[in-house]
Formats: structure tokens, sequence, C-alpha cells
């Protein structure tokens, strides 16, 4: 790991270069920013004191270390476990659609896997929908933070939040039958139909629907309602979904998001430091 995070310059990284540095490479306070993790927890695992990262742990740090596909599946296999097979949910951002994802940097944008669950989110998404970087396991899934955690900002109509439910359902069937040996996603299927009546229904019902291009309200704390679009963006063999959302331009709601975005990135920024 010291040795991937040694090559790595911040501006490779989506960082800032900032002040002259002593190394080229990221240090472990950036390392674990970008993998959603603490410093210490990254200390540890550098220096041996923490043998058995979980899956999703290795995932964020092959994912923030912009590894390689053979580079990540020894990563797994020196956490101890096997690399993701072509049977369970994909959740490898390839370092050219991180590249991509960097040059958004003022811009909300979150990467979702087939299961909707979230592999990251930039500085302005967490400004505008809350900051994700404490969640864990199933907080992380949209499915699961919508029929049994706090939900989102997102305002719905009462239609707007049947169609909606029917393409989150309707998508983890799809998941499900795509990706047959993924047990995390067995298991979040299996957690969903015994404790929400909702999800359960509309499961045995066989759900169908799709996300499509839609206009949404924010229900920000701090700044208010903003209309905002939001797109949905699928990467070619990979299965991943990227989220963005963008203001028209010279609209109350562009400047309410510009606004918005500089100093939640500033606040996420010192709260980091």
């Amino acid at each position: 790991m010291r040795r991937w995070r040694d090559r790595i310059p911040p501006e490779a990284a989506g960082l800032p270069v900032g002040a002259p540095r002593r190394a080229a490479g990221l240090r472990r306070e950036e390392l674990a920013m970008l993998a959603g993790i603490s410093v210490d927890y990254v200390t540890r695992l550098e220096q041996g004191r923490a043998t058995h990262p979980s899956p999703q742990i290795v995932e964020a740090l092959a994912r923030a270390l912009r590894l390689s596909g053979d580079e990540r599946a020894h990563l797994f296999r020196l956490a101890g476990h096997a690399p993701p097979g072509p049977q369970t949910v994909p959740a490898h951002i390839t370092p050219s659609v991180q590249r991509l994802l960097d040059r958004l940097t003022g811009t909300p944008v979150a990467v979702y896997d087939a299961s909707w669950t979230l592999l990251m989110a930039n500085a302005p998404y967490a400004a505008l929908m809350g900051d994700p970087s404490g969640w864990r396991d199933n907080e992380r899934n949209a499915v699961w933070r919508h029929f049994l955690g706090p939900g989102t900002r997102a305002r719905h109509t009462p239609q707007s939040l049947r169609d909606f439910e029917a393409a989150l359902v309707a998508d983890l069937r799809t998941a499900a039958g795509r990706y047959p040996a993924d047990r995390r996603l067995q298991r979040l299927i299996a957690e969903l139909r015994a404790t929400s009546d909702r999800f359960a229904a509309l499961w045995d019902a066989g759900a169908v629907g799709h996300h499509e291009a839609a206009r949404k309200t924010i229900d920000h704390p701090h700044a208010g309602p903003l209309t905002l679009d939001c797109d949905v963006l699928t990467v070619a063999g990979s299965d991943l979904r990227i989220m963005i959302y963008t203001a028209e331009p010279g609209t109350e709601d562009a400047e309410g998001l510009a606004l918005l975005t500089v100093l939640g990135t500033q606040t996420l920024a010192d709260t980091a430091n």
C-alpha cells in the first residue's frame, strides 16, 4: 500500500496540489479521505496491525489508489479475500472513469453499482445530499436507505414516489438475476423482504420500472429547496451508474448550487484537515 500511495501525485487523484510537499505521492490523510476510512486505520494497515479488512474496505482502497485490474486482484488476495468474480456485482471504477470523475470537481457526482450501493461521492455531492463518509455496509445502499433507513433529501409526489420505488425494486431484481452468486446482494434482498412490507409487496408483485432523467427538488437543510436536473449515466461493460446533478445556468437554483458546492467543499476539507 505504501508503494502504491507513493506513486500517485495528488493531482492524479483529483486533489489540489497546494504547498510544496516533501513526498510526491499521497499522504495517509489524503488516502484515508479518498477511501472513506480513518487515518488510523490506514496507518494500521500499512504497518500490518490490521490484518482482516473487509472486501468493501479493500475495494475502496483499490479505487482510491487507482489500481489496475491485476493490482486490485492482488490487493484482495493480500487481504485474504478472493477477487470478485464475474457473478458478483462489479464495484471497480477503472482509472479512466476515475479520471473523468476527477474533472467534474464543481458538479455533484456519485457512482453506484448495479445494486444501488454507493461506491464514491465527490465533495459537491456530499454537500448537496449529505456526507456519506461515515456510512457503512447497507447504509451505503440507496434501496435500503429508502425502505429501511432515513431516505434522501429528494422531494417526491405520490406518483413520483410510486415510480421511484418500482424502479428501485426492478433494478434490484435485475441485479439478482445477473449476479446470482453475490451473497451480499442476496442478504440485502432477504433483509428488505423480511423487514419492509412495502418492498416485499413490490417484490412479490414483480414490480417493473426504470430510472429516467428527471428534475428533482432537493430540500437542503441550509440552502433550502433546489430544483435540479438529475441524470444517471451507465458505464458500458461495468454496470456502474453515474448520478449527476446540474442546474440550468442563470437560475437561482444554479446560484444556490454553486454557493452550496463551494461552502460544502470547504467545510468537508476543513473537517478532513
